[in-house]
């Protein structure tokens, strides 16, 4: 596993989301920057784990195969798109 390439490809997609920055939340009272909560995946020797108390994944398994694969292709995991359908 190339670790140096997943995490370029990682910094490349959280650019294109604009990583830090804010959007406009609208409240019953006006409205207040929101700062997009982060999705943590943490590469081990072995596998990964995505998001705060994701199941350890080994890299053979194929849902993990087709993550990074996403990733490395320049896309979010495709994984995401049914719990973030407006993105992550």
């Amino acid at each position: 596993v190339d670790f140096d390439l997943i995490l370029e490809h990682i910094r490349d997609l959280n650019s294109l989301v604009g990583e830090g920055s804010a959007q406009v939340e609208q409240t019953a009272r006006g409205a207040r920057l929101r700062r997009a909560e982060p999705l943590p995946l943490t590469l081990y020797r072995d596998g990964i784990t995505v998001g705060q108390h994701g199941a350890f994944r080994p890299y053979q398994h194929p849902s993990t195969q087709q993550c990074l694969q996403d990733i490395l292709d320049g896309y979010f995991p495709s994984e995401l798109q049914p719990r973030y359908p407006d993105g992550v």
